[in-house]
């Protein structure tokens, strides 16, 4: 059975104005993907910047589901079947809606947990070719500058090495939510696990006292006297 389309709201927020500069804010989702059941999500994305996919199954029979991305003009871009993860990069995007699938319909009775981030980068080319330019101005103002504008430019390096550590402080907390996803699907293996070896010991005991049980009775009933007697 098909199932309702899902708009992907934490990304939307700030994306209607496709031709600002910045790209769109990372975002991580995490929800139940109910047994025969096929959830898709859209995100907008602009033109010439990197997009990066992944996914895990944190929980579920199996751990496995099947994913696909499509770029906005409707090409398939990843198909893969009965995946625990994925990690996937577009670049560059198409400006448009990009829309991942995932499907459980294969499934007809476990409900699967998964956990899924997009993470957008400028294109890098672009930023190389800014790099270069703001390079060649710095030099170009390094050798003619006065103190004042030679104090401009340090300030220009202090922002720029902020803006660097704020890119690398928002990768570290990506890689801890992945960590996180990671973690809670060891954890639901771990807890199936437990209760399959809970329920099998459980059998067995009482499987062991059954045959007892029955050991003692056959024994009993060997050593019965069940002749009449007379009187």
């Amino acid at each position: 059975m098909a199932a309702p389309w899902l708009w992907l709201l934490p990304l939307c927020t700030g994306i209607a104005a496709a031709a600002a500069p910045p790209p769109p804010p990372d975002a991580e989702v995490t929800f139940v993907l109910p047994a025969g059941r096929r959830e898709c999500f859209y995100q907008s994305a602009p033109a010439n910047a990197s997009l990066e996919a992944e996914y895990q199954v944190i929980g579920g029979a199996g751990l496995d589901v099947d994913f696909s991305l499509e770029s906005p003009s409707g090409r398939l871009l990843v198909s893969e079947s009965r995946r625990s993860d994925g990690v996937h990069t577009v670049e560059p995007t198409e400006p448009g809606d990009y829309r991942l699938c995932f499907d459980n319909s294969f499934s007809t009775i476990s409900e699967k947990l998964v956990f899924f981030e997009l993470i957008f980068d400028s294109a890098q080319e672009e930023e190389e070719e800014e790099e270069e330019e703001e390079e060649e101005e710095g030099d170009a103002w390094v050798e003619a500058a006065e103190p004042e504008d030679t104090l401009d430019i340090k300030i220009e390096d202090i922002k720029e090495s902020i803006e660097t550590m704020r890119g690398r402080l928002e990768r570290s907390i990506q890689m801890q939510a992945l960590l996180r996803a990671f973690e809670a699907r060891d954890r639901n293996l771990q807890e199936s696990n437990l209760g399959r070896v809970t329920f099998w010991s459980a059998f067995n005991v009482g499987l062991l006292l059954l045959v007892a049980f029955l050991q003692v009775y056959t024994l009993k009933s060997l050593f019965e006297d069940r002749r009449p007697l007379r009187t």
